[in-house]
């Protein structure tokens, strides 16, 4: 069996968020194929395991949470997200925050009408992703259930 290194686990971790046991017991499974192919599917295995646990997250309270803001540097265009959870802990989390950070640039550029809009649409960042898949990888990391609530959109001159 191939030693798997402590890096590769670390960086499987952090991409996914699954407990560094269940990074290292996948990893094992996948030692037979190539180390890069290997990784890729591992990845992809955790990444799964996580939306699925999401989504048995979706019916929990989220009492706590922030409003993230974003001011577009013309100072014309201003976005609000109202980002919840379920405890202050995550709340003060940089991902979260990060989270939050993200939505609100992107109302502010995508100028979605509501927020299931919002979550339907192609991530500024990435096109790749959906904007629901960013909050489903901070659930799956977090371990807390995460949603967006309200939304706002100012633009000067517009009415």
């Amino acid at each position: 069996m191939k030693k798997i290194s402590v890096d590769t686990i670390k960086k499987l971790r952090d991409e996914s968020g699954a407990p560094v046991i269940r990074v290292k017991k996948v990893l094992e499974e996948f030692a037979d194929l190539p180390a890069q192919a290997g990784e890729q599917r591992a990845l992809a295995l955790l990444k799964k395991e996580g939306f699925e646990k999401a989504i048995r997250r979706e019916g929990r309270a989220t009492g706590a949470g922030v409003i993230s803001t974003y001011s577009h540097h013309s100072g014309k265009i201003v976005s609000a997200v109202e980002l919840l959870c379920e405890t202050d802990f995550v709340a003060r989390n940089d991902l979260f925050s990060q989270l939050g950070k993200n939505l609100a640039m992107q109302v502010a550029s995508m100028k979605p009408a509501d927020t299931k809009r919002l979550l339907e649409q192609d991530f500024i960042k990435d096109s790749a992703k959906k904007v629901q898949d960013l909050v489903k990888e901070v659930i799956a990391k977090t371990g807390e259930n995460v949603r967006v609530g309200r939304i706002f959109r100012m633009e000067l001159g517009e009415k």
